[in-house]
């Protein structure tokens, strides 16, 4: 998630000091991704450094307001105007977690799947149980909320039928074919040595 764009398309729509961003952040999103005050500070710091945002005035009560510039509507612009690219490699925890369990000798990978599956499954449940609680059941907070709670609802579907698919794959396979040893062959490091020429022996 990119907290940075996301703090200019709120500024985009007027002057916010930091408490009142993480306040706008949390209506727009159902408060399902929480943002602490440090990390919008520090953010906001460097979105005045890039010239995205400048400081203006400050409230009675010492509020500094942030407003956004031209560079950062640009910004902004661009930023909604963009599909969100996922990465080529993958960081995912469970997806790395399985395929060192699958390749680790003396490891129960089915009872590591087993173990993620029971829990994605209770995830799943409970998020189809939430109820927003906000005021207006009808209003656009709600509609943002949801939104986010079924994006959660899908990925947690999506993680219960890959780790089904894993399992499958996993059974066509004999669990001595799976197991990898330690490599005998020591990777190299630093660069490879130069081969000596007449020129390096003089």
């Amino acid at each position: 998630m990119s907290v940075k764009q996301s703090l200019l398309a709120i500024l985009d729509q007027g002057p916010c000091y930091g408490y009142q961003l993480r306040s706008e952040f949390d209506r727009r999103t159902g408060s399902t991704w929480p943002l602490n005050v440090g990390q919008i500070y520090n953010t906001l710091e460097r979105l005045e450094r890039d010239g995205l945002v400048e400081k203006g005035e400050t409230d009675a009560q010492g509020h500094v307001f942030f407003e956004i510039t031209d560079a950062g509507r640009a910004e902004v612009r661009s930023w909604l105007g963009s599909p969100v690219e996922r990465g080529q490699g993958t960081r995912d925890e469970l997806a790395i977690k399985l395929a060192l369990a699958a390749t680790l000798p003396g490891v129960d990978v089915t009872e590591v799947i087993q173990t993620q599956r029971r829990a994605s499954l209770a995830q799943m449940q409970e998020l189809h149980r939430a109820k927003y609680s906000g005021a207006d059941p009808d209003g656009p907070e709600e509609l943002a909320w949801s939104l986010v709670v079924d994006s959660m609802i899908f990925a947690a579907e999506a993680e219960v039928r890959w780790l089904d698919h894993t399992e499958q794959r996993l059974a066509l396979r004999p669990e001595h074919t799976m197991g990898l040893e330690l490599s005998t062959q020591r990777p190299k490091r630093g660069r490879p040595a130069v081969a000596a020429t007449k020129e390096t022996v003089r």
